[in-house]
């Protein structure tokens, strides 16, 4: 299965291609996008693996990672969409996880809330689960806006590889 393409106002949400490969390179060696995600920038060896890692998803589960597309400029703003990473963590086994990530020029313009509304809404026509979870570091509060906006409600801390981390749950009604 391969990612549909959705859209919003002012986006394309779409399915990840190798037309997106050098702006998520460049995007995810940026030290301001990963200070909350891990807080290392990433090779370009670790962004490639997680980069076909988020489009190999659909494949293995009928779900995964998309680009996010500015349908104006045709500009690359970010990725996100559902996984399941195998973290190891008790709070997320067995539960779908959602998980985004914006370029610093899309920051504060409502760019995730409305790209993750629109996988959201994909995953309550689609998937049958009855609840989604996300981790966002204590100290990314703009993210934390972001999963509150999308109906995310804190559940507990914990943490991983990537240190403290707060864990959310989203109930669809």
């Amino acid at each position: 299965m391969q990612a549909p393409l959705l859209t919003t106002e002012r986006l394309r949400v779409e399915p990840i291609s190798m037309a997106h490969w050098e702006d998520h390179a460049a995007a995810w060696a940026d030290p301001q996008l990963t200070a909350f995600i891990g807080g290392t920038p990433r090779s370009r060896n670790e962004s490639w693996g997680k980069f076909i890692g988020g489009a190999g998803l659909w494949s293995l589960l009928g779900y995964g990672y998309w680009s996010f597309i500015e349908r104006e400029s045709g500009a690359y703003l970010g990725t996100g969409g559902l996984a399941n990473f195998e973290r190891g963590l008790p709070e997320l086994e067995g539960y779908v996880e959602a998980g985004w990530a914006f370029v610093p020029a899309a920051w504060g313009k409502g760019y995730a809330t409305e790209a993750m509304m629109a996988v959201l809404q994909w995953a309550d026509a689609h998937l049958g689960v009855s609840e989604i979870r996300c981790i966002i570091s204590p100290d990314n509060t703009a993210s934390i806006r972001v999963a509150e906006k999308l109906g995310f409600a804190y559940m507990c801390e914990t943490e991983d590889a990537l240190g403290r981390i707060g864990v959310y749950r989203r109930v669809r009604i």
